[in-house]
């Protein structure tokens, strides 16, 4: 069935993948991650805020950046990737017609779809950063998170706070690719995420 899917989606165009990324001049600031509008211009700033573990070892998001005391600028990715709205509609249609089934499998390869093109755009994100050679050479490897930096998304572990997407679309303007933000901070298409890529060695998952 999955074989299937794959066909009927590339016949009727039921996978619409787009993709807005950037990079970004940064610094931290004790719990804050400092977005500048340019390298050069060090002005017209935005803030992230980031919880901090309350035990060891106290880690927080912005640790992995370089402070702003340090004399050094450091960089920030992020991405919002979508499949697009054609998949939400055929689901919806399935739904009503009682075909549940279907309507699973094609809600499940849309949604997985959407997470394979964010990360193949952080391992392109890595490589256009140059710290690709850390990554496994096998696909199993990479699976096992064997490669350097880190995928963040809102609303999860380190960066909670699901409002951060307003800043996010201030700086990549997702607009562009079809992708909105509801009132309480969801994108749509469903079928879509964000996230903030952080190339630090030492970068993991954690949890607050």
């Amino acid at each position: 069935m999955l074989e299937q899917l794959k066909v009927e989606c590339l016949r009727e165009g039921y996978l619409e993948p787009r993709v807005v990324y950037g990079y970004f001049a940064c610094q931290s600031d004790g719990n804050d991650l400092i977005v500048y509008d340019s390298a050069e211009d060090l002005k017209g700033t935005l803030r992230f805020t980031f919880p901090r573990q309350s035990k060891e070892p106290y880690l927080c998001l912005a640790d992995y950046f370089a402070p702003s005391d340090s004399g050094k600028l450091d960089v920030l990715g992020l991405t919002v990737v979508t499949i697009g709205s054609r998949a939400s509609e055929v689901t919806r249609e399935l739904f009503a017609r009682n075909e549940y089934t279907k309507y699973l499998y094609l809600h499940g390869l849309s949604v997985e779809s959407a997470e394979a093109l964010a990360e193949y755009f952080h391992k392109r994100i890595r490589r256009e950063l140059g710290i690709d050679d850390k990554d496994g050479a096998e696909i199993e490897m990479l699976f096992k998170q064997r490669y350097r930096g880190r995928r963040y998304s809102l609303g999860y572990g380190a960066c909670p706070a699901l409002e951060d997407q307003e800043k996010i679309f201030t700086l990549l303007q997702p607009e562009e690719i079809g992708v909105r933000l509801t009132t309480g901070y969801q994108l749509e298409p469903e079928q879509s995420t964000s996230a903030f890529v952080v190339h630090h060695p030492q970068a993991k998952y954690f949890n607050i």
